[in-house]
């Protein structure tokens, strides 16, 4: 058999012209293994799994805090749904671009005018489309958050694009492991190294540097903090996902034997890049991002926005005082259940959080021994509403939270009164504030600066009780008694005798609340 070559005739021009066409079919190629890519069963299976995961925290929490969501807390949230997603996008273009030599067809493709440098580009575009969607998909789960009346903060550009860079490194390290490790099984032996690598990095001393190494550094679950406290280093992230999928997809084509300067060129800025984000994030905590942080939490006033509402103020950090409104409803209602002095006294609720360590840590802050200033933390809506609403009616009662900590008298089963009285549900609420769930029994309650209150069988029994009364009847007795049962000298069973309901049997062991 032979083979007629037939050379085109040469025009002006002509060196762009075949570019333009080089370009054209490398385009057209990634068009086509990307249609391809989308019947391919892993793929599939995983991209609904992520939309399903995305559409139920979409549509399927829309109460509690999640009606409150603090939004640079929400973008790196989205960063860790499609991780399973991008490794079946690898396995799926490592084996496409193992296609052809699986059905021996690499000597028909030596044939062609695209070179197999250029088909490696073509396998590594082929990812692009992917990424745009889930790109597309992070932009609905930010938005759906940020357009929630309650939403609080500023979301980060580079926080937002880790996911999409995330499947398309996937794409690019499938490429280039066909080239380099041309054998069906090497996805998996590659992500088993990668799982003991990453797990033996872990044990060491200092893992900071070793964590932003993967792709998605979700570090969430924490206490959410002002944004400009965080100290995540998002954006050399960003550069250095960037950097390592394009010096990726330069390796796969130069391995596939592509050696033009513009390649060279580019994978020595794609390795500049990725070293530099390497650099910028793996630096930790600066002295002086640490001493911003002890700064706000041990002077908040410093850096907070005050506003007067119906008499108390109201003091959050900027990114918070939309929340201000919400508070001051709670105060409003609790303060309104109160008899004396305490029905009209000025509070300060204060916004408060913990010196930062660990954005995976809950906070639990220092009781406050300051008179009338009651602790609200950072989050808002579900279970955050009945402790803030603790708080104020402990300060109420006992005069500043330090002096509640230690109530072994009648002043718990007011405090839960003024809590709860207005609560549409009042036990069922009263059950979610105890640590065990139960309503019955010594148990500690909940509240809004972390810690607990601690509310004996005894005072448990009367303020159950109170919550079976009619609330006008009850509430006419609190006020008409405040003195006594705000009293450290009145007793559990002298406070049911005076508000009328059944007094408890047995002595009122405090010590087992």
């Amino acid at each position: 058999m032979t083979t007629a070559l037939v050379k085109e005739p040469e025009t002006a021009g002509g060196e762009p012209r075949e570019r333009d066409t080089a370009s054209a079919s490398v385009f057209a190629l990634a068009v086509f293994e990307a249609r391809q890519l989308l019947l391919q069963i892993p793929l599939l299976v995983f991209g609904l799994l992520y939309l399903a995961y995305v559409g139920y925290g979409l549509f399927g929490q829309d109460e509690g805090m999640d009606a409150y969501p603090v939004l640079h807390d929400v973008d790196r949230s989205t960063q860790g749904g499609p991780e399973l997603f991008a490794v079946a996008l690898l396995v799926c273009v490592h084996r496409a671009a193992l296609l052809a030599r699986r059905r021996g067809l690499e000597e028909q493709f030596g044939v062609l005018a695209m070179s197999p440098a250029r088909r490696s580009l073509a396998h590594a575009l082929s990812a692009v489309p992917f990424a745009v969607g889930v790109a597309l998909v992070v932009d609905v789960q930010f938005a759906r958050a940020a357009l929630r009346p309650g939403a609080v903060g500023h979301g980060s550009v580079f926080e937002l694009a880790v996911a999409p860079l995330t499947v398309l490194l996937a794409g690019a390290i499938g490429v280039l492991l066909a080239r380099v490790l041309p054998h069906p099984a090497a996805p998996l032996l590659f992500l088993l190294a990668i799982g003991l690598v990453a797990s033996l990095l872990s044990r060491g001393s200092g893992t900071h540097g070793v964590d932003w190494l993967w792709p998605a550094v979700l570090q969430n679950g924490g206490t959410p903090v002002p944004d400009e406290l965080l100290g995540r280093p998002a954006g050399w992230h960003a550069l250095y996902l960037l950097g390592l999928t394009a010096l990726a997809v330069c390796a796969a084509m130069l391995v596939a034997g592509g050696r033009s300067r513009l390649l060279k060129a580019a994978a020595a800025v794609a390795l500049a890049a990725a070293v530099a984000g390497v650099a910028g994030q793996t630096a930790g905590d600066s002295t002086g991002l640490q001493a911003e942080r002890k700064a706000e939490a041990d002077h908040p006033a410093k850096f907070q926005t005050c506003v007067e509402r119906a008499g108390s103020r109201y003091c959050a950090y900027p990114d918070w005082k939309g929340w201000t409104v919400d508070w001051a409803g709670v105060v409003r209602r609790v303060r309104s259940e109160a008899g004396g002095e305490q029905a009209t006294t000025h509070l300060t609720v204060r916004q408060r959080i913990q010196e930062i360590t660990d954005l995976t840590t809950d906070a639990t802050l220092p009781t406050s021994s300051t008179p009338g200033t009651v602790t609200v933390g950072t989050q808002w809506g579900g279970n955050r509403v009945p402790e803030f609403a603790v708080g104020v009616a402990r300060v109420l009662v006992a005069g500043n939270e330090q002096a509640s900590v230690e109530m072994c008298d009648a002043r718990p089963v007011t405090t839960m009164w003024l809590a709860l009285a207005t609560d549409p549900t009042p036990e069922d609420t009263f059950r979610h504030l105890r640590i065990d769930d139960s309503l019955a029994g010594s148990a500690a309650v909940l509240t809004p600066d972390g810690g607990t209150m601690s509310v004996s069988a005894q005072q448990t029994e009367v303020v159950r009780e109170l919550f079976r009364e009619p609330h006008d009847t009850v509430a006419a007795r609190v006020k008409s008694h405040w003195q006594q049962l705000t009293s450290p000298h009145t007793t559990t069973t002298e406070a049911a005798r005076l508000l009328g309901v059944r007094v408890p049997k047995g002595p009122d062991d405090c010590r087992e609340g």
